[in-house]
């Protein structure tokens, strides 16, 4: 006899009161599998700032609180609960707590079946190890708790300090040509480096993969830079570990920290923006970051605390503008791009260009990302009625992809807002190629069979977009401004829209042409085999409101 919702719930509480009664001081949970309803303990609730104590797709809410190298394996280990492949859960991950920190937590969960041997309810426990899992096993050193905890004493009183974050680029390599052990003597072997070049100057952590912070209240930027200088010559030349030669390839990213009034993660996060520039734009040279340390860097600095703060308050402060798109042929209205903005009442209007860089490698940012692809489409939805063919395209950044429920999110969101999917387009960009090629063709593929288009945006600005159109499935290439600016006058221009659009067609997908200014950059590139057209010719980017009283034809 099937039983009713209430019927199940009784159930679901009576299962909650049995593994509290034997958690001897962790926290219960138990969710029913048939419903997807949850009850966790209301410790965990506060401590980890979950929505409640009782909650809907609670397994997919916890992935979004485990830390990124840990998400995957997580939902694999469920997957396998929910398929009746195992019937118990046992597992060590890395959770963020309601103060933004991440603690290591051990799970144990068993899978309850009904009479038919089906998975019907799950139940365990979640043993929080807080602040005594301080120390990274594999060198010894303090890891990145141990280095937040260091950034809350030094801002509570007030000190200045230099940070210099550097990292071992492929360093994965090591670990499947070698071995882990040999990977794992690696880091031991550079642990012991870095501390000897430190001396009594300043403390090293074990950060997250390849990387260590080194943390100085003593040593100058152009000190730490020298002694990154000659780490970074030595390690390239060949660093001897157990009588084997390995070389090398180091990043660094450097930042000053003397304002107090900002959280560690936004400090965090302006830190791995300067790492990721030395590692992905300039061959492992020293970025410190914004390459200065003056008023600006500092302003810098203190706005991305501001904006996590907005980002945590349901998105404070954010908008979004919109641009239309134009059909070529018929210059009629075929779909808009949605841009983020940033208001504040003390530091006005924001350029995107001014924070999203930064901002992207925040812990946060998928946060943004789902309000922005949520607001799109509720905006959307008010245009459909008047052009029902027309695409609304969404800007998507490889921070959001690497989430492993990312497609789960955007398809719950199309459903939330009830936004057809097949008038949504998201725009990526070669950056991705920083994500893992079959897992990004997985989820391209799979939002494509839902009737989600894909465009490839500022096609031709970085050396891998030739080869990102060849391996993914993409509906759209929007050629970059750059291409098109001189069109009117300079061959070379016209000869690469040509072959761009060219190679397009060899693939299967339109092209877009952005930054049109005039009706003849319009006119010269109606010539090719371009199908859409977007500029300040026919709209600068603008709220959503006076969009829709623009009336754009």
């Amino acid at each position: 006899m099937q039983q009713t919702p209430e019927e199940r719930k009784i159930i679901l509480d009576e299962m909650f009161q049995a593994f509290s009664i034997a958690s001897e001081g962790a926290y219960a949970y138990v969710c029913d599998l048939k419903t997807d309803i949850s009850r966790w303990s209301d410790e965990a609730v506060a401590y980890f700032n979950m929505p409640g104590t009782y909650m809907k797709h609670a397994g997919q809410i916890w992935g979004e609180h485990l830390h990124p190298e840990d998400r995957q394996r997580f939902h694999e280990d469920i997957e396998a609960i929910l398929n009746g492949q195992v019937t118990s859960h046992d597992m060590q991950y890395r959770a963020m707590n309601a103060d933004g920190d991440y603690v290591v937590c051990t799970c144990k969960g068993v899978a309850l079946k009904d009479p038919e041997g089906n998975p019907n309810f799950f139940g365990g426990v979640i043993r929080n190890h807080g602040s005594h899992s301080h120390i990274d096993p594999v060198t010894g050193l303090r890891n990145q708790y141990g280095f937040f905890e260091e950034l809350r004493s030094l801002t509570r009183v007030r000190k200045p300090c230099n940070v210099l974050m550097i990292g071992i680029s492929r360093f994965s390599e090591i670990n499947n040509v070698y071995g882990y052990a040999v990977g794992n003597r690696v880091l031991q072997t550079l642990a012991r480096s870095l501390e000897k070049c430190m001396g009594d100057d300043g403390k090293v952590y074990r950060m997250d993969g390849a990387r260590f912070a080194l943390l100085s209240t003593v040593l100058s930027e152009e000190e730490f830079a020298v002694r990154y200088r000659e780490r970074k010559a030595d390690l390239v030349s060949g660093y001897i570990v157990d009588d084997n030669r390995y070389c090398l390839v180091t990043n660094g990213g450097m930042l000053r920290i003397d304002c107090f009034d900002v959280g560690e993660q936004a400090i965090y996060a302006c830190l791995n923006y300067a790492y990721d520039e030395s590692k992905d734009r300039q061959r492992g040279e020293l970025v410190i970051f914004h390459n200065t340390i003056n008023r600006e860097s500092r302003k810098k600095l203190e706005m991305v605390h501001v904006i996590r703060d907005c980002i945590v308050d349901n998105c404070r402060g954010f908008y979004l503008c919109y641009q239309p798109i134009m059909d070529t042929e018929t210059e009629r209205l075929s779909g808009m791009e949605a841009l983020i903005r940033w208001r504040d009442e003390k530091y006005g209007e924001v350029p995107p260009n001014d924070f999203i860089p930064i901002v992207e490698k925040d812990i946060l940012f998928p946060k943004l990302g789902d309000w922005i692809l949520r607001q799109a489409m509720l905006d959307g939805k008010k245009f459909l009625t008047r052009y029902p063919e027309f695409v609304m395209n969404v800007n998507l950044s490889y921070a959001q992809m690497e989430k492993a429920d990312f497609a789960r999110t955007v398809l719950d969101i199309i459903e939330e807002t009830g936004f057809p999917a097949s008038n949504l387009c998201l725009e990526i960009t070669e950056r991705c190629r920083l994500l893992d090629l079959d897992m990004l063709r997985g989820i391209i593929t799979t939002l494509r069979s839902h009737g989600i288009r894909f465009a490839l945006d500022d096609f031709g600005t970085g050396y891998s977009s030739i080869s990102i159109l060849r391996e993914l499935p993409l509906d759209v290439v929007k050629i970059d401004r750059e291409f098109v600016k001189d069109i009117e006058k300079d061959k070379h221009s016209m000869d690469t829209v040509e072959h761009i659009s060219g190679l397009a067609s060899v693939y299967g997908s339109h092209v877009c042409a952005e930054g049109i200014e005039s009706a003849a950059m319009r006119d010269h590139l109606r010539k090719f085999s371009v199908n859409s057209l977007q500029g300040f010719y026919y709209s600068k980017p603008v709220p959503f409101d006076r969009f829709l009283e623009a009336n754009i034809s």
